[in-house]
């Protein structure tokens, strides 16, 4: 009886063991969707690259000149191309990073009063709210910030650069966007902000709740208060969770088109000042969609669309090593 036992549980009996049906069809089904995406978001990269290059072997200066050109984009007249990416880099890099400065803290502390502070009956109201926003579609969002922000922002635009208008991310141009309509880069990016918001809240009070309660009960054994549980076993424990979920606000911030094509006055040009106008890789894209009837003009906002999803690539790996070196 003991010897067969011992050729159950020995590990040449385990390695011959025959794979249920079940779980033959889950590992073909989980096989077969994760070479998909790959081969999907293969398919997407290889048919930017074949669109773009015949445009950018036109261009002024080729790939060095889509680099570095930061003028008006002539692209109508195929024989004499000048685009370049410069300016619509900075403006949709400016826009994203302020509204991760504005959405993060305010993502955070939502996300700790949700999984730590709120009392019982109030978590599941509460954070059925935050998760409504994600649900706004793009032009509500468009139309309340072009409407109803931008104007009720003067006074406080007004303020801003009385005191800081020397600086040169609060600088007035003569031809910056009027505060009465508030259409520019800093309205942008409080729009965006409050549309990353419930991604950024969500998944980190996702994680925060998953802490372990041992580590909880024991801190509060020691005597903790209730910030600093938070502080030593709920936010070490939830941090990869958090850059994450910024991660993925930041993804839908570089791509936002709709709203910021209402809120934001279009201009060719960046002078680095969040009360100026200016053009995101997607608007540019939005605004050029009467060119497409013609594939080498195309091909030039088809490049920009490639930069914008390698950028993708960069920020997802950096978000990667952060969450791995925690």
């Amino acid at each position: 009886m003991a010897s067969q036992l011992s050729e159950v549980d020995s590990p040449q009996a385990s390695s011959s063991t025959v794979k249920r049906t079940g779980d033959r069809i889950f590992e073909g089904l989980s096989t077969t969707s994760a070479t998909l995406i790959t081969v999907i978001i293969a398919a997407i990269g290889l048919f930017l690259i074949w669109r773009a290059v015949p445009s950018l072997s036109r261009n002024e200066g080729g790939l060095w000149g889509f680099l570095t050109y930061s003028g008006e984009w002539q692209t109508q007249n195929i024989s004499a191309m000048q685009f370049g990416i410069p300016n619509l880099l900075a403006v949709t890099v400016l826009i994203s990073v302020v509204a991760l400065i504005i959405a993060m803290p305010v993502a955070l502390g939502i996300a700790i009063f949700l999984s730590n502070y709120a009392p019982k009956r109030a978590v599941k109201p509460l954070g059925y709210l935050v998760d409504m926003l994600a649900a706004v579609p793009s032009i509500v969002y468009g139309l309340w910030g072009w409407q109803v922000l931008g104007p009720w922002l003067e006074g406080f635009y007004s303020w801003l650069e009385s005191w800081a208008g020397g600086f040169f991310l609060f600088t007035v141009y003569e031809n910056s966007p009027s505060f009465a309509t508030g259409r520019n880069l800093f309205t942008g990016g409080i729009v965006l902000a409050v549309m990353i918001l419930p991604i950024i809240a969500a998944t980190t009070r996702e994680v925060f709740v998953q802490t372990p309660k041992g580590q909880i009960e024991s801190a509060l054994a020691l005597g903790a208060t209730r910030w600093e549980v938070v502080r030593m076993t709920v936010l070490p424990f939830g941090f990869s969770g958090y850059v994450s979920g910024a991660m993925l606000g930041l993804g839908r911030a570089l791509g936002e088109t709709m709203a910021l094509y209402m809120v934001i006055s279009p201009s060719s040009g960046f002078r680095f000042s969040l009360f100026d106008g200016g053009t995101t890789f997607a608007t540019a894209i939005a605004n050029a969609a009467p060119e497409f009837n013609n594939n080498i003009s195309a091909g030039a906002y088809i490049a920009a669309g490639l930069v914008l999803f390698l950028l993708t690539f960069v920020v997802n790996s950096i978000a990667r090593a952060l969450v791995s070196k925690k």
